[in-house]
């Protein structure tokens, strides 16, 4: 069988600029010259949304390919470099499984059920500070939004969020491969790291009583009785801090500027809460935000193709909903779509995204009073592009709209 690095397959410079303001024409040209396979600057390509459900669950043969990120960027010996080698994403087999399990109770469904009320009431709170300003950036203003949800579950107060905002924006820009941001990461993960510390110090001088435990108390007292080492610990938050805010950031930002386009839809998430949960599923199917990196750790054959030790591979579920060969009519959005084929966004595998309830819940609460609140969104500038390698999404979305009436208010 061939060798996958032998092979003669399409060039995907997704490390470009115009690429990533553009993505999908390059994708369909692959997949044209090769129906599931392409070639980047740093390895392999999975362009084919099946190949991609397939691969991904091979965890027997794949792991997250941080150590080779990590040398991309030229990193080994700085603070952030250590965090990506050590981080809950880069972790294997029983440590995974360890670590994994102390986090998961907090992120069940009934979990995300539960903290409903606080994304309601953070949404309305921000609505209300920024809907009298009658325009803004809707990435700005989306940007808040899910971070001052994890704030209130780790009892963290939302006003240490702008001290943080520029962190977390460059810690968005992690898997980039781009050298020139290392040293905005370096800082990033330092100041973040300070951050963290002392949030523990102060919930260890003055924990909360058994019966109004947050996740920062469960999580100290499981470090306290041995279940994380201090260095976990603060790792862990940090991962979750920054997990919390980019993702949904962007995946907000990407259905807006859909529904923007879109107002019949866009009224129908204002009425119906359950509309805004469709809304949201095709957004994640329609276009979202990640490109996922996995390195071969033990050789194995796929579709008649031979996979050796050490090849990187790159999953860009961003638009693996776009494949034709998946999706009838994959350029169409359509909340009512009734495939049997579910989005990829959150990931598979042993490493599927933890968090993707809680992200499911917030972005859901958060459609359904924006479009109750922004009444006709209207584009009043352009947008760019971040990095397609990593966390990818729209850099700015200026707006202007019509807030709702007072009338409707005191209703």
């Amino acid at each position: 069988m061939p060798d996958v690095t032998a092979l003669d397959l399409p060039y995907l410079p997704m490390d470009e600029a115009s690429f990533a303001d553009d993505p999908l024409p390059r994708f369909a040209e692959a997949r044209a010259a090769h129906p599931w396979l392409a070639t980047c600057p740093y390895g392999i390509v999975i362009t084919q949304y099946d190949a991609m459900r397939d691969l991904l669950q091979m965890d027997r043969n794949l792991e997250g390919a941080y150590r080779s990120v990590v040398d991309i960027m030229e990193a080994g010996e700085t603070s952030w470099g250590r965090f990506q080698l050590e981080s809950l994403l880069a972790q294997t087999g029983d440590s995974h499984q360890r670590i994994r399990k102390v986090l998961a109770p907090a992120f069940t469904p009934q979990q995300a059920v539960r903290h409903r009320e606080l994304m309601k009431r953070v949404i309305a709170q921000q609505l209300d500070e920024w809907v009298p300003k009658g325009a803004f950036d809707f990435e700005d203003f989306a940007a808040n939004f899910p971070i001052t949800v994890f704030c209130g579950l780790v009892g963290a107060s939302p006003s240490v969020i702008p001290g943080l905002r520029g962190s977390l924006e460059a810690f968005g820009l992690s898997l980039s491969m781009n050298k020139a941001f290392l040293p905005n990461l370096v800082n990033a993960f330092d100041t973040l790291d300070a951050f963290v510390q002392d949030l523990v110090a102060q919930r260890r001088k003055a924990p909360h009583g058994p019966n109004e435990e947050d996740m920062l108390d469960v999580l100290v007292r499981t470090q306290s009785d041995g279940g994380l080492s201090e260095r976990e610990l603060y790792d862990l938050l940090i991962f979750l801090f920054v997990a919390g805010y980019d993702t949904s950031k962007n995946a907000l930002t990407l259905a807006m500027n859909v529904l923007i386009d879109r107002p019949d839809l866009y009224q129908r998430c204002a009425e119906d809460l359950s509309f805004a949960h469709k809304i949201m599923e095709e957004g994640f199917r329609h276009l979202t935000t990640s490109t996922i990196p996995r390195v071969v750790t033990r050789a194995f054959e796929y579709r008649g193709v031979t996979f050796p030790e050490g090849t990187l591979l790159f999953f860009p579920v961003s638009i693996s909903g776009r494949d034709p060969g998946a999706f009838a009519d994959p350029d169409t959005f359509d909340p009512e779509r009734t495939s049997g084929k579910k989005h990829i966004t959150f990931g598979l595998g042993v490493h599927i995204c933890l968090g993707q309830f809680i992200a499911r819940a917030q972005i859901e609460e958060g459609l359904h009073q924006i479009a109750q609140r922004i009444r006709n969104p209207r584009r009043t500038g352009p947008s760019a592009w971040r990095p397609f390698f990593g966390v990818w999404g729209l850099k700015g979305l200026p707006i202007a709209f019509d807030a709702e009436r007072q009338a409707e208010m005191a209703d």
